[in-house]
């Protein structure tokens, strides 16, 4: 029958289930299914028929024709810096504002090149938090990301713990090494993994 399922459920298959039955059993991502369309075992989340259905819980799967280009990441990383390069304007706004009533002399020229240090490390610090904050949260993907439809997903199409987030994020400062060798590997790649995305396991897929 097309529409009958089997299911592997502590090493044991059961079944047959129709598509609908597999959805109100509570179908997760990870489970074995055999499908009577390839018949062949697959994970839930790979097949297209429970595409809906897994995207209704935040899970999309990185197959081939979802995985993000180049040019669509690109985008969004001038998205996303543009929105953070107005905010560091706007603070060091307030900041200059604030030094000057109070005359604290945070920003006179003489500033020593450890204050400078610690600003740029701190910048660069809060770039990265903004990053894994937002891809670990329910919305899998910064500002630049969700305008462009992109989400960031591990090889189950689920949601990345903050931590797999965050080394991901920093994994970018071994990506920017060799004339940004690693950001460009996505032109090439089969996956369309930067080096970052390879360490962490991570995906970046679009939504169609």
């Amino acid at each position: 029958m097309l529409n009958t399922y089997y299911l592997i459920e502590d090493g044991q298959q059961t079944g047959p289930f129709s598509h609908h039955e597999l959805m109100e059993r509570g179908l997760t991502a990870q489970d074995l299914v055999l499908s009577p369309i390839t018949n062949q075992w697959e994970s839930a989340a790979a097949m297209f028929e429970f595409a809906d259905y897994f995207e209704s819980q935040g899970v999309y799967y990185p197959a081939q024709n979802v995985l993000a280009n180049f040019w669509w990441r690109l985008l969004a990383y001038f998205i996303d810096y543009a929105i953070y390069y107005m905010v560091i304007i706007l603070l060091g706004a307030i900041l200059g504002l604030i030094a000057g009533y109070t005359h604290s002399g945070w920003f006179d020229s003489d500033m020593d090149y450890r204050t400078n240090l610690g600003l740029t490390l701190i910048c660069g610090l809060a770039f990265f938090f903004y990053h894994a904050g937002f891809e670990s949260s329910r919305l899998q993907g910064s500002i630049g990301k969700i305008v462009c439809k992109l989400k960031v997903v591990n090889a189950a199409g689920q949601k990345v713990e903050f931590g797999t987030a965050l080394g991901r994020n920093f994994g970018k400062i071994l990506s920017s090494m060799v004339c940004g060798m690693g950001f460009l590997s996505v032109l090439w790649d089969k996956n369309k993994q930067g080096w970052h995305d390879n360490l962490a396991k991570t995906f970046i897929i679009r939504k169609l």
